[in-house]
């Protein structure tokens, strides 16, 4: 299954399940990061770590470090 640290510029998905606790999954729940979302994948950092993505009309920068656990489908 493909992550959201695997989209490159552009790309859409949806989300299917986040594997995350704590705090974290707790934030990403708030900014509306749950299953079934839409989201597009709009700008990396030189370096790849934060990726921007568009979340329900927010703008929101992730690192790849939590993007790893949130799985996809295209």
């Amino acid at each position: 299954m493909h992550t959201m640290n695997d989209m490159e510029i552009g790309d859409t998905a949806r989300v299917v399940q986040l594997n995350i606790d704590g705090s974290m999954r707790r934030r990403l729940l708030d900014i509306g990061l749950i299953e079934g979302t839409r989201i597009e994948c709009l700008q990396k950092s030189p370096l790849g770590d934060p990726a921007a993505y568009l979340i329900r009309g927010a703008v929101i920068a992730i690192r790849s470090e939590d993007s790893r656990k949130v799985c996809i489908c295209t």
